[in-house]
């Protein structure tokens, strides 16, 4: 994928004379030292990452970490002391007023903490708000709001007020007038923190949900490490206005670089985290269709189990057979697809671990991880569940 936002060297300190500061920053006196002495504060430190097209990248880290005043950095509401900005190549950090204008109105949207819609107009006139500010037609402009309220389900919520709506259907309304730009890059403060846990956790399946369909590229704040790896498809740590680490969830979850990474993880809930992906695993152990009911049973005696899934020549689940009902059918001179079961669970690739414990738990058989045309991508058994939690 082509690099979409590449960042070097960014630095952002606030105050008269930020640049008189940078010694003290390199010589790695604290951010807290620098503020006392100086009256100086260090936001961004010597930041640099990459993010590329289509992708999720988001940016974690506790209160003065510096997470927002970097996303800030991005769209230029804050200017960098120090270091550029590339977007699609161009260095943003150079540009004019003019361009800044045609940069902020065509290439980037944000999404704010606290909604920011305007109370005294409906849901639709919020979402054209920006289109109308571009001069765009009035005919023109409710067609591609009304398509940006479609893609976040408010279809049927133009003509109402905000202050009708709920919180997490007020952040629905910034999202969609972010969207109605359509942005190439899409910044996101901290969006769901205000949110109730509930409607939280719903926001962040549709923005994924979103995502899959969109491909844009999203840089989204947040200081929750759980939102952050069940979101991300990179995380970057900050702590004290400087960059920890940068990877994906598993490569953070495996390989932290140092003890303030480690400490973040400690506690993470993994269920939210890991997918069926993650902990699935492939097997040759299946039987076909069009195989007998002897060579079902060879097949579950061989590998020492009672039970084994039955697939087509494309891989298609057909269903589950066990050793008892396979010996009584062979008795009772039966074919294969006579003895079929379908009390099993499938699930897809992407399911988080905190919605398949249930079905782990009730289980007989391996849970079947299938894609959209049922055809079987691996197995996920109860021991595989539970032991990626610990």
């Amino acid at each position: 994928m082509a690099v979409k936002v590449e960042v070097k060297n960014l630095t952002k300190i606030f105050g008269r004379n930020p640049k008189s500061v940078l010694d003290k920053i390199e010589k790695g006196v604290a951010k807290e030292k620098i503020l006392k002495e100086t009256g100086h504060t260090v936001g961004i430190y010597n930041a640099s990452f990459e993010v590329q097209e289509g992708e999720l990248f988001v940016i974690m880290g506790l209160s003065g970490s510096g997470k927002s005043t970097l996303i800030r950095c991005l769209n230029l509401l804050n200017t960098p002391t120090m270091g550029h900005i590339f977007i699609d190549g161009e260095d943003i950090t150079k540009y004019d007023k003019k361009q800044l204008i045609a940069f902020r109105q065509h290439k980037v949207a944000m999404v704010f903490q606290h909604f920011g819609l305007l109370s005294h107009r409906s849901v639709i006139g919020n979402v054209e708000y920006g289109l109308e500010v571009r001069k765009i037609p009035g005919a023109e402009r409710r067609e591609i709001a009304l398509k940006a309220l479609a893609s976040t389900g408010l279809s049927g919520w133009e003509d109402k007020m905000p202050g009708e709506l709920s919180g997490g259907m007020q952040q629905r309304v910034g999202l969609s007038r972010a969207l109605a730009n359509d942005p190439g890059i899409l910044l996101m403060d901290e969006p769901f923190s205000a949110l109730d846990p509930l409607i939280r956790r719903e926001m962040q399946y549709e923005l994924m949900e979103l995502q899959s369909r969109l491909k844009k590229t999203i840089i989204f704040i947040t200081h929750d490490i759980n939102e952050a790896f069940k979101i991300g498809d990179r995380v970057a740590v900050m702590k004290d206005g400087v960059i920890e680490q940068i990877g994906t969830p598993d490569e953070l979850l495996a390989s932290p670089e140092s003890q303030y990474i480690e400490n973040f993880i400690r506690d993470i809930d993994r269920s939210k985290i890991l997918q069926a992906k993650n902990v699935m695993f492939k097997t040759n152990v299946l039987v076909n269709i069009k195989e007998s009911l002897k060579s079902a049973m060879n097949e579950m005696s061989t590998n020492g189990i009672s039970s084994v899934y039955v697939v087509d020549s494309e891989k298609k689940l057909k269903g589950i057979v066990t050793i008892d009902d396979t010996i009584k059918a062979i008795k009772e001179n039966k074919k294969l697809s006579d003895i079929l079961r379908d009390d099993y669970f499938t699930t897809d690739s992407e399911a988080f671990l905190q919605d398949l414990i249930p079905k782990a738990t009730d289980t007989k058989y391996p849970i079947a991880v299938i894609d959209e045309n049922n055809k079987l991508l691996g197995l996920i058994s109860r021991v595989s569940v539970l032991s990626a939690l610990v």
